[in-house]
């Protein structure tokens, strides 16, 4: 009887191209950043910062980069010291969360967020803040939970629209 030796598995023709990376942004992306956050400004949930803005505070960010160089991802995170009789180090806000409409649900804010609760972690921070005209549920999903005002950064709760109604979350990290 002869038998059939089996056949090796074919090898794919190409590795998988990753579907985008996370990196420090860097001040020549501010206006990718500015357009990014266009369609957020118009529907109420983000707030409108201009060009130079976002340049100055470049290294607030972190950007999920397509392969192709186009940013389709963003979130800042800005450092706040305890404030005087706070009794706690330093903590860090999550803002100007946003993600393109053609990559949500595909993981890029998910992968943002992880990079920066990796930062934080670096940092060495508390606890972490955002504010969320949204269900919030991608934060929720990671460990953040509905707090007050009175226990987020004080000039940061300040600067808040109370006309944009947003809920405050935190994580302790």
């Amino acid at each position: 009887m002869i038998t059939a030796s089996p056949r090796p598995a074919p090898l794919p023709s190409a590795l998988p191209v990753p579907a985008y990376s996370v990196r420090p942004a860097r001040e020549e992306d501010a206006a990718e950043l500015a357009e990014l956050s266009r369609p957020f400004v118009r529907s109420g949930a983000l707030r409108e910062r201009p060009v130079p803005l976002y340049a100055a505070h470049a290294a607030d960010f972190l950007v999920a980069q397509a392969p192709s160089g186009t940013v389709e991802g963003s979130v800042g995170l800005r450092v706040y010291p305890a404030g005087p009789g706070e009794g706690r180090g330093p903590v860090g806000v999550l803002y100007n969360f946003c993600v393109a409409g053609h990559r949500q649900g595909s993981g890029v804010g998910a992968g943002l967020l992880r990079a920066a609760l990796a930062m934080a972690h670096a940092r060495s921070l508390g606890a972490l803040f955002t504010a969320t005209t949204g269900g919030g549920g991608l934060f929720l999903r990671y460990g953040f939970a509905p707090t007050t005002a009175r226990r987020a950064p004080s000039s940061w709760a300040r600067s808040l629209d109370p006309r944009r109604n947003a809920r405050i979350l935190t994580k302790t990290l």
